[in-house]
């Protein structure tokens, strides 16, 4: 299958690359990670699956900047992590994590490249992460094709982990073209920002495409704590929440 592909242009609403955790990252931030990271891990042991997509309701929540971070943390238990960029209609973790190379998924399901060419190794220790590459004319039917069915059959093989940054589910209908293939999906909450008409919506519609939410991911709050002498940090992840 080959395709013209465009060259994407840079998107000035991405999320800033100074919101991924690092060494320098607040401690309370980190470990929330940690906390999501291992509700995760007993769902996808439970689930028998070793794949999870990471979505949200509408753009600009903290979806792409939450699913690195996620990634990130699952990276820190010494786990081989591939980290992949589903949206195949706008620039998210080229841009994000600053990384040269911008072809990626799109190319390889249309035959213009190969996985092992495309790929960015080692972006830190055991996270590999997959771009989305050239903005395609069919996402929908490229997300849908025998191609990236295979491409992820052999990624789940050759990685422990394999975290899947999707567009949002208000806007298109491409993550739960990825039903079939993950334990479930993760949904991206921004305080005072979601609504819980978007969450409601978001649930019948992984319900209905017979799929589960595993949990959400509670981004844009702020921290307090009697450790902290009640400091408040603008950008904060504290809960996690498993979906019954």
């Amino acid at each position: 299958m080959k395709l013209s592909l465009k060259k994407k242009a840079v998107d000035s609403g991405t999320e800033k690359a100074k919101n991924v955790i690092s060494n320098d990252s607040k401690f309370a931030i980190v470990e929330a990670y940690k906390i999501a990271r291992t509700n995760l891990v007993f769902s996808l042991t439970a689930m028998n699956n070793n794949c999870v997509a990471i979505t949200s309701w509408s753009k600009g929540e903290g979806k792409s900047t939450a699913t690195v971070n996620l990634a990130i943390s699952f990276a820190k238990m010494n786990k081989r992590v591939l980290l992949i960029d589903t949206d195949l209609r706008r620039p998210n973790l080229h841009n994000l994590l600053k990384l040269e190379n911008e072809r990626g998924v799109s190319d390889v399901i249309a035959g213009m490249g190969e996985f092992e060419n495309e790929v960015h190794r080692n972006v830190i220790s055991y996270l590999d992460v997959l771009t989305s590459g050239a903005i395609p004319p069919n996402p929908s039917e490229l997300i849908a094709s025998p191609n990236f069915a295979q491409l992820l059959e052999r990624v789940k093989e050759e990685y422990d982990y394999v975290i899947m940054d999707t567009p949002p589910l208000g806007v298109v209908a491409d993550t739960l073209l990825l039903k079939d293939y993950v334990g479930g999906y993760v949904m991206v909450v921004r305080e005072k920002v979601t609504t819980h008409g978007d969450i409601e919506n978001a649930l019948q519609n992984i319900h209905l495409a017979d799929s589960k939410v595993l949990g959400f991911l509670k981004v844009g709050c702020a921290l307090r704590s009697k450790g902290y002498k009640g400091r408040k940090y603008n950008y904060g992840y504290n809960n996690y929440y498993y979906s019954r």
